[in-house]
């Protein structure tokens, strides 16, 4: 996350910097940051094809699961496979959580479980709701019944992550030392899931 952030802020110099010296140290930076951006991520699909091959392969064959939401969904969650379709969606932070009292009833909502998997799910998801059948036709039920976009939306994540179950049957667990890697390197994947989804909210994609 801080290369993300690095990247992020020699941009932003660059359009602002005039003398030639200042631009030319600030493009080399960002190619230096650009470099290391590129290593993390090679590391990372090299370690996953070589230890998780058969589970990405697995969770790719969802439709709207590309490579690197599901390089996410098995660095933010390395007991998929393992756990039953009530846990793994509560560990995933998508149980909604009624609020009421007495008489009073309040809005439901999500909150809890692993932030960066639920991020992993959403634009899956996002997909899902535009080239998926199944999930098209749900989705858009659920508009026409008044359910706000969001809430629609995170109803899908909760029907994908169930269809990932059939990951126990990937071989043997990756070694301990890969995982510990594979979790050191994710938080680049998770910036760019979360810079992904700004943008499309900011374009206004979501109906």
């Amino acid at each position: 996350m801080a290369l993300i952030k690095d990247q992020t802020r020699l941009k932003n110099r660059l359009h602002t910097q005039t003398l030639t010296i200042s631009r030319r140290q600030t493009k080399a930076r960002l190619a230096q940051v650009e470099r290391q951006l590129k290593a993390i991520e090679d590391e990372i699909e090299t370690r996953l094809e070589r230890d998780q091959a058969r589970a990405l392969d697995i969770l790719k064959s969802i439709p709207g699961v590309g490579t690197v939401s599901a390089t996410s969904i098995l660095i933010e969650c390395p007991e998929i496979g393992t756990l039953g379709r009530k846990q793994i969606v509560s560990l995933s932070g998508l149980v909604p959580m009624t609020r009421q009292s007495g008489q009073w009833r309040g809005t439901a909502f999500i909150q809890g479980g692993r932030k960066f998997l639920r991020a992993a799910l959403y634009m899956p998801a996002l997909v899902a709701t535009r080239f998926n059948p199944d999930m098209k036709a749900k989705y858009q039920t659920m508009r026409k019944a008044g359910k706000p976009a969001k809430v629609a939306i995170t109803t899908i994540m909760r029907k994908l992550t169930p269809r990932a179950i059939p990951c126990r049957e990937i071989g043997p667990r990756r070694s301990s030392s890969t995982g510990t890697l594979l979790l050191q390197l994710s938080e680049t994947l998770h910036f760019r899931l979360h810079q992904t989804r700004m943008i499309l909210a900011q374009l206004k994609y979501v109906a």
